[in-house]
């Protein structure tokens, strides 16, 4: 990539799942990249090599930010929907107040592209499915209820100030890229969950509910690969418009139940899947699906990787990774 086409990105939270995955697409692609992560629930290891590195807090962006960065991909974000429940003010404050900040840092640096990293829970339990984007928005919890003050708060900046911004909605984020996966914990996503009894770390799946409206009667969740996910971050940056707040979901449009989740990674590992049923969660709908076509149109996006034993593979991969 010439000089002309490189870009300076600052990637927020890039310590994380999705931003290092995110972070090392940027690096492939030619650009600059610096991460700014606490490392409160991000890891060291997954800052890709050659992005600049700053421990710190996004509060304290200001310090960093300056004219010669081309835009923040924001992923610093507290995700965990239990925790939020029971200590909502550490999302208020970190989500919301913390997002506040940024948009005040890139302001006076006149740093002014965004791609935001929301989530499919700003919709709650959806009228129907797929869930459209403009599908009402009701979350069901205090973790989406900041996502989706954060959105507003982006709509503002980009009506008031010109921000050219774009917020992806995801759905279920699964698999690995090379040396960048999920080190959640506590873990709570199904298929690293999975992993870990193939693994031997876990004794067994617990399955929330065996008799909800679906096939086989457990539910039906859209599952996405996260370097499907990054592609999409790229393409957003390429889309975003002075003064505009583009939203799009993110998924691949097909729903997998629990049930085939767990078939699919005995398949893959070759290990026994002991499972253990469970009552029914609270606030848990039997199918949530995505439409993304939106994210079709406006960026060119179509999802590569939407095979779910592809998508279980290249995280069985990286648990064995993680596991040496």
């Amino acid at each position: 990539m010439s000089n002309a086409q490189q870009r300076k990105y600052l990637v927020t939270g890039g310590a994380g799942y999705v931003g290092s995955v995110v972070a090392a697409h940027l690096l492939e692609a030619g650009h600059r990249v610096t991460v700014l992560d606490d490392l409160s629930t991000g890891h060291r290891a997954g800052v890709p090599e050659g992005a600049e590195f700053i421990e710190g807090r996004i509060q304290d962006a200001g310090k960093w930010l300056d004219p010669s960065f081309d835009g923040v991909l924001h992923f610093a974000a507290f995700s965990q929907v239990g925790e939020s429940v029971v200590n909502p003010e550490k999302y208020w404050v970190n989500n919301v107040g913390g997002t506040t900040d940024l948009l005040a840092a890139m302001r006076e640096a006149g740093v002014r592209k965004l791609v935001f990293s929301s989530t499919a829970a700003t919709y709650g339990e959806p009228e129907q499915v797929p869930i459209t984007e403009d599908a009402p928005t009701a979350p069901t919890n205090p973790y989406g209820a900041t996502k989706l003050a954060v959105d507003h708060m982006i709509s503002g900046e980009c009506a008031a100030h010109g921000l050219a911004a774009v917020s992806l909605r995801y759905f279920n984020v699964a698999g690995a890229y090379g040396a960048y996966g999920e080190r959640h914990d506590p873990e709570s996503h199904l298929i690293p969950l999975v992993l870990q009894v193939a693994q031997g770390r876990r004794e067994a799946i617990s399955v929330y509910g065996d008799d909800y409206p679906t096939p086989d009667g457990t539910c039906v969740r859209d599952y996405i690969h996260v370097a499907d996910l990054a592609d999409a971050h790229l393409l957003a940056l390429g889309a975003a418009t002075e003064g505009e707040h583009l939203i799009c979901n993110l998924g691949n449009g097909n729903g997998f139940s629990v049930r085939e989740v767990i078939e699919t990674v005995r398949e893959v590992t070759g290990h026994p899947i002991p499972e253990v049923n469970a009552p029914r969660r609270g606030g848990d709908p039997a199918v949530l699906v995505a439409s993304a076509e939106r994210a079709k149109e406006r960026l060119g996006w179509r999802p590569s990787r939407a095979d779910l034993a592809g998508i279980v593979a290249d995280a069985w991969r990286f648990a064995q990774h993680i596991a040496q």
